[in-house]
């Protein structure tokens, strides 16, 4: 089947405008980095995304889950088969003290409007830069809080195109991992349940952890954010600070001067820069300290 053809079928279920043959995936990563996708699928509906699932899947086309780009390195070859962006399945709604959000929204907007009605439970999330869906994935925390903590249920699909509703222990969340992770299910939205609190409270903590984040992280660059797990014992950020790597890279990506646990993009970097920049990273710490970083970013694509 050629690319033409799978824009043909696509077009039974996707509006056109919502397709998009080789479109440049660096407008949607957080890194301005990758290559161009074969086609980028947008749907408006989690029926129209349950069409392009099932559809992938019973024609063998490779396809690729992108949330908000904020934990993905692309490669610069690009991606091959169909990208699914669910940017348009953004809705948030709240009841009470309960909230339902679909996998497109992004996580500091449901923030936002979940402190706007004194609820409490998600101050932690304020500063996270990515989706739902991607929260979802790997179970986003910072700062003490998890999305473990709140989330009663999340619906998703089976790679084959199949609707499930998974429980909190269904879900089987833990540090920056999950069932959707592992099974690779795509993620169509989850319910969150939160408390009502104290209205000053609530905003003077996250003004606090914004004032945190904008004081420690290097925001004025591209970048993938957190690019290392925490290994047992011991801080990432740190291990790579004592290795004297700040400020080290290769070609546009650069160790993060201002805090060791991210690799910016600093001057025009390819995706190979920001890979080999990573694989150095992970070589130096391994022959100082005999510790193997993991990386908590997903390196998608071609070279």
């Amino acid at each position: 089947m050629t690319i033409q053809q799978w824009e043909n079928d696509l077009l039974q279920w996707i509006p056109s405008t919502n397709i998009k043959k080789n479109e440049t995936l660096k407008k949607y990563t957080m890194t301005k980095l990758g290559g161009k996708a074969d086609i980028l699928v947008l749907p408006k509906t989690e029926e129209q995304a349950a069409a392009v699932v099932k559809y992938a899947y019973e024609n063998n086309i490779p396809l690729l889950m992108l949330g908000n780009g904020s934990n993905m390195v692309v490669r610069d070859g690009g991606v091959r088969g169909i990208v699914l962006h669910f940017a348009l399945l953004d809705e948030i709604r709240i009841e009470g003290d309960t909230v339902y959000a679909q996998s497109g929204a992004l996580i500091k907007e449901v923030s936002k409007q979940v402190a706007a009605q004194s609820l409490t439970g998600f101050e932690f999330a304020c500063g996270i830069p990515g989706s739902i869906g991607g929260a979802m994935a790997m179970n986003a925390g910072a700062y003490g809080g998890e999305v473990k903590d709140i989330v009663t249920s999340c619906k998703v699909l089976t790679p084959e195109g199949e609707l499930l509703e998974l429980n909190n222990e269904q879900l089987e969340l833990s540090y920056r991992k999950s069932i959707i992770a592992k099974k690779g299910y795509f993620v169509l939205s989850a319910t969150f349940q939160l408390a009502h609190g104290d209205q000053k409270q609530i905003d003077e903590k996250i003004a606090d952890l914004t004032f945190q984040r904008e004081s420690k992280q290097p925001l004025e660059y591209p970048s993938a954010g957190s690019v290392f797990k925490r290994p047992p014992g011991y801080f990432a950020g740190k291990l790579i600070q004592d290795s004297e790597l700040q400020g080290k890279g290769v070609g546009g990506a650069e160790v993060s001067t201002k805090h060791a646990g991210f690799i910016v993009n600093k001057n025009n970097a390819t995706a190979k820069d920001y890979i080999d920049t990573i694989q150095m990273v992970q070589r130096v710490v391994k022959e100082k300290y005999d510790i193997d970083l993991e990386m908590e970013v997903k390196i998608v694509g071609e070279d």
